[in-house]
């Protein structure tokens, strides 16, 4: 019985153990891959926690002034030939509180600005997550295309094995030269390189998309999964202008910066007010047992010393407009140069994928049945494989480049639009 229990037990953990393995090498969608990023990069994060810190500065903004407290023990005599009754005789306790009362609503200006500048901050960290996104993006992008060219290698080097036994065959029989068979084995190196090239890239991609997961997974058990391909169609650019201006977080921090800029000067102006102080006293002050009092002490603005804090803020109000203008004229710059390169690499693509492939293909097995009978040279079929290879690279390339584009153009807008 205990060895069949102990048997279980192997048999679990052995099954938990392969479980593990295999849910480590699970391919990760782009959904999973954003969805890890949000919840451990560590500069993501640095910037969640500096938007909490202001909004911890409101707390403070919004404190009302604390009352001071004063203790009197005044009148005591211990000297010789102080009064006859002592040297408390004519001992005089009294004891004050004063209180600042703050004018033309200070305390709600100061909570107002505070409130305002923890707006920008979460408008920067969403500008900050804007832009890491891109980098997600493009190293995914960047994994997905090592992939698929080392998918593309890969074949290559098959396809040419074959090439290579049928010409081994051929060989044999007398129907080629020693100098072809040679001049055949020798390309061979060209697609050993080939292979070799998108191995290394296919690591270094993954070995950057870890680091921006912040993950440690060994890159062996890392994998991901996407769909490598182009959208064929684009919305008009003046849809995506539009939806960058509702978007663009640092478009929208820029506005939020001049209107804490007015209120800041309308703090500047409330700060040149005067603030009563008021008191209240009791005390003991023989012979009256015991009085009370109350003082108002009211500042006289013989010099005003604020108007500088006036000026500033009034200045630092058109600075910031005109810094809303210019991050307005940079929006409209970066989706109109993002949505010109993702174009491009549509007409570029089209017919890439209507044409030059099947071509390519066409052109390559057309002049390998005529080389392998007699109608062709080994040059032109040497050629004409050159021509795929290159036809082939170029287009999983294009593909790279737009959907780099299409993540530049979702970083111009402030929101994925294309995927």
């Amino acid at each position: 019985m205990w060895r069949f229990f102990r048997g279980v037990c192997l048999a679990t953990t052995i099954a938990a153990g392969i479980a593990g393995r295999a849910q480590a090498q699970q391919a990760l969608t782009w959904e999973e891959i954003k969805a890890r990023f949000e919840a451990n990069n560590p500069t993501l994060r640095a910037g969640q926690i500096g938007v909490e810190e202001a909004k911890a500065n409101e707390i403070s903004a919004y404190l009302r002034p604390n009352p001071s407290l004063t203790v009197l023990a005044d009148q005591i005599a211990p000297f010789p030939g102080g009064p006859e009754h002592g040297p408390f005789a004519y001992f005089l306790p009294a004891a004050t509180v004063n209180y600042l009362h703050e004018r033309a609503h200070k305390r709600e200006l100061r909570l107002e600005s505070a409130q305002k500048a923890s707006g920008i901050a979460t408008s920067g960290e969403a500008d900050l997550e804007r832009n890491l996104i891109f980098s997600l993006r493009s190293a995914f992008v960047g994994t997905l295309q090592a992939k698929a060219v080392l998918r593309v290698a890969t074949d290559n080097l098959k396809y040419w094995d074959d090439v290579l036994r049928i010409e081994q065959d051929r060989y044999d029989a007398g129907d080629i030269a020693q100098l072809d068979l040679d001049r055949l084995e020798l390309q061979r190196v060209q697609y050993e390189s080939d292979l070799q090239t998108a191995e290394v890239n296919l690591r270094t991609a993954k070995l950057q998309l870890l680091l921006l997961l912040n993950d440690r997974t060994p890159v062996d058990q890392f994998e991901v999964i996407g769909l490598y391909e182009f959208n064929d169609q684009l919305a008009p650019l003046d849809q995506f202008r539009q939806i960058a201006q509702d978007n663009r977080p640092d478009l929208k921090a820029a506005a939020q910066s001049v209107d804490k800029a007015k209120t800041d000067h309308q703090l500047a102006v409330a700060n040149g007010s005067t603030d009563p102080t008021f008191g209240f006293d009791v005390g003991r002050n023989p012979p009256i047992d015991a009085y009370i009092g109350a003082s108002v002490n009211i500042p006289l603005r013989i010099f005003d010393r604020n108007q500088g804090e006036k000026l500033r803020t009034q200045l630092d109000v058109d600075r910031n407009q005109k810094l809303l203008d210019a991050t307005q004229a940079q929006v409209f710059s970066d989706v109109d140069s993002a949505y010109a390169l993702a174009n491009s690499n549509l007409i570029l693509l089209r017919p890439y994928k209507a044409k030059y492939l099947k071509q390519a293909l066409r052109v390559r097995e057309t002049v390998r049945f005529s080389y392998e009978h007699g109608g062709a040279t080994l040059i032109d079929f040497l050629d004409a494989q050159k021509e795929y290879r290159d036809t082939e690279l170029n287009y999983l390339n294009l593909i790279g480049s737009y959907l780099i584009a299409a993540g530049q153009l979702n970083l111009a807008v402030g929101r994925e639009v294309l995927q």
